[in-house]
């Protein structure tokens, strides 16, 4: 079942490899299924169509693709707000307004389908992973907004295509390029509720096969709460050339930089400063070809960080007399090609190489004494194959693919997956596909604190999924229903033992639950998206709701729109207790007819002032309010 983030729904066909999971850096839609205007978009950005593993419109897994309209209509600088309403199995948690933070009360867990926290979903930039080396876990203050095109969000394992860390599904955010010839871009300004500010800018210049990109961003706010300050400052760059219409070339570069206060659980405000500052750089080259029979590429990429933390008091409420710190790094390189011998069938094949790890220690707060914790890192390589083949007209798509991943910690394993889709009907989509996804332990589980345990074993899990999609009314009406079986081992938590906490295999986990999506074009001005997530689990998660309803309404009368929302959650564990919320959200902008287009617009979230905290402790804003302006050029 896929999902496109339109006014209609982008029902992907049925000629794919089961063993493609992910979304992949830069997949490009196809005339066939791609609304038309976004089809024409990506055709006058690119001379060389973007080599790719796995192009979403060719993955047989629920697949939801989040497109630029849809990220800019929200206002929102951070990307995981948007993803989480779109996204029916997904869910994020959070901490107020001071970003979601990597330390004491953090929050920026992402789970899908009860499958997340750690490094159980991966986040990438344009096909490069994102992770932090020590922690193991995805990096959500840096997933902003301005710099990205669209979204693709895999939800199953993707472990086949890109090995560890992929165990709960993949998240991959395709970076802008430049558009029309010459220059275009676009700047954003707006203010709000709490001190909030929002700016952003992006340019980019498009010349024969030369295309340059540029971004910068940066949001700052006092937080819902006193101490609570939070700030953000984002750069992207990005440079290619085709150098025919068969070869392309290039090179990019992201910076973030953070800074958030955290006061602490309420009721127990800290007496003194609660920090972390964060630095995280990523960058790569790469080169692709793209040909009739064959397309491919090869991509080498670097991503640095640097955590400073204050975590204020120790469990004896006693002013910690160190400063935390960590430098991480994630490097790779990966090669694939994709070979079409005969019509119908597909031959992929490619290798992946990691290094990844980092070093965390403490200073003394009065002389700079550094004590060390760990220096550690981890070598992968991996090879896949994948098969796929067509019959029957496109009627029906076998598929099939293996990895066989070594990792210098844990030794060999292999990934197989397998499935089948069947299109007996041209609005009539049945898919069926099995996969496993595992995930190894991150430095900080094996080796850092009183709870490490440097025996723990790698997560698994078996994932059985089936789903329907059924287009009707002239295609303005897209309905899907996903039904999915998650059976894991080896989960890793935290357990009592001789009186400490320890991270242990605490043995086998069940998740299963369905998914449904809605989205209907009543009229050329009428719109309306819902959908809805149910999950069950064997154990108890947080951050992960058994329920949760979102629901959309859009009006567009000419210059203006206007679009009301509703996120329902029932049945959220957290730390302390289970909770169930509605926030009513809604948003209304006008543009005027100037020759160089500009949008004035205003946004409500949490209308009723609902009062709910996902993190407890942590408190989450009363009704808040957003009012800016655009400009495109």
């Amino acid at each position: 079942m896929n999902r496109h983030i339109t006014l209609k729904t982008l029902t992907l066909p049925a000629i794919t490899l089961a063993g493609i999971l992910s979304a992949s850096a830069g997949a490009t839609p196809t005339p066939e299924t791609a609304p038309a205007d976004s089809t024409r978009t990506l055709r006058e950005v690119m001379v060389v169509e973007q080599a790719v593993k796995a192009p979403v419109t060719l993955l047989p897994l629920d697949v939801t693709v989040v497109d630029s309209k849809t990220i800019d209509n929200s206002a929102e600088s951070n990307l995981l707000p948007v993803l989480q309403n779109r996204v029916p199995g997904m869910f994020v948690t959070e901490r107020g307004l001071a970003g979601y933070g990597v330390s004491g009360g953090a929050a920026g867990s992402v789970s899908i389908r009860g499958v997340g926290g750690g490094n159980k979903v991966l986040f990438m930039i344009d096909g490069q992973p994102q992770w932090a080396g020590v922690f193991g876990h995805a990096l959500p203050d840096t997933y902003v907004t301005n710099d990205v095109e669209r979204v693709e969000v895999v939800s199953g394992p993707s472990s086949m295509l890109y090995g560890s860390g992929a165990m709960g599904g993949s998240v991959n955010l395709i970076t802008r390029r430049a558009g029309r010839e010459g220059f275009s871009g676009a700047v954003r300004a707006a203010g709000g509720s709490f001190a909030m500010q929002k700016y952003n800018a992006r340019a980019g210049y498009r010349h024969a096969g030369l295309r340059v990109m540029g971004a910068a961003s940066y949001e700052s706010t006092d937080g819902n709460r006193r101490g609570m300050g939070y700030w953000l400052a984002n750069q992207y760059a990005a440079a290619s050339y085709s150098f025919s219409r068969h070869w392309e070339a290039g090179v990019d570069a992201m910076v973030t930089e953070t800074r958030a206060d955290n006061p602490g659980e309420e009721g127990r405000e800290l007496p003194l400063d609660m920090w972390t500052k964060m630095v995280r750089v990523t960058t790569s080259v790469f080169v692709r070809n793209r040909y009739e029979i064959s397309s491919g590429g090869v991509q080498a990429y670097y991503n640095w960080g640097r955590h400073d933390i204050d975590d204020g008091l120790d469990r004896q409420n006693r002013p910690r007399t160190y400063l935390f710190h960590s430098r991480d790094y994630n490097t790779g390189v990966t090669l694939y090609q994709t070979v079409r011998p005969w019509e119908g069938n597909h031959l992929s094949a490619g290798v992946d190489f990691k290094h990844w790890g980092g070093r965390a220690f403490n200073t003394d707060k009065t002389d700079d004494t550094e004590s060390p914790i760990v220096d550690r890192h981890v070598n992968e390589i991996a090879g896949y194959a994948m098969m796929q083949q067509t019959l029957w007209h496109d009627r029906l798509s076998l598929n099939a693919g293996v990895r066989l991943e070594h990792s210098s910690q844990f030794g060999n394993r292999w990934v197989p997956q397998a499935g089948f889709i069947l299109r007996p009907l041209d609005a009539t989509t049945v898919k069926f596909s099995y996969g496993q996804g595992f995930r190894s332990p991150t430095i900080r589980e094996l080796y850092m604190y009183g709870p490490r345990n440097p025996g723990l074993r790698p997560e698994s899990m078996d994932n059985y999924e089936v789903s329907v999609r059924q287009r009707l009314l002239g295609q303005r009406l897209d309905i899907g229903l996903a039904l999915y079986y998650i059976n894991g081992d080896n989960l890793i938590q935290q357990v009592m033992v001789d009186g400490a906490l320890k991270n242990m295999n605490t043995g086998r986990f069940i998740n299963k639950g369905f998914e449904f999506d809605a989205t209907y074009a009543i009229t050329p001005r009428w719109a309306v998206t819902a959908n809805y997530a149910y999950l069950h689990t064997s154990t108890r998660i947080t951050g992960a709701p058994r329920n949760k309803l979102y629901g959309e309404v859009t009006f567009t009368p000419g210059r203006w729109q206007f679009s009301v929302d509703l996120l329902g959650v029932w049945d959220l564990k957290t730390e302390q207790t289970t909770r169930s919320y509605a926030l009513l959200n809604a948003r209304a902008a006008y543009t005027m007819p100037l020759r160089t287009p500009v949008t004035i617009f205003v946004k409500g979230d949490n209308l009723t002032a609902a009062c709910y905290e996902i993190n407890h402790g942590f408190p989450m804003p009363r009704a808040t309010a957003l009012a800016g302006l655009e400009l495109r050029f």
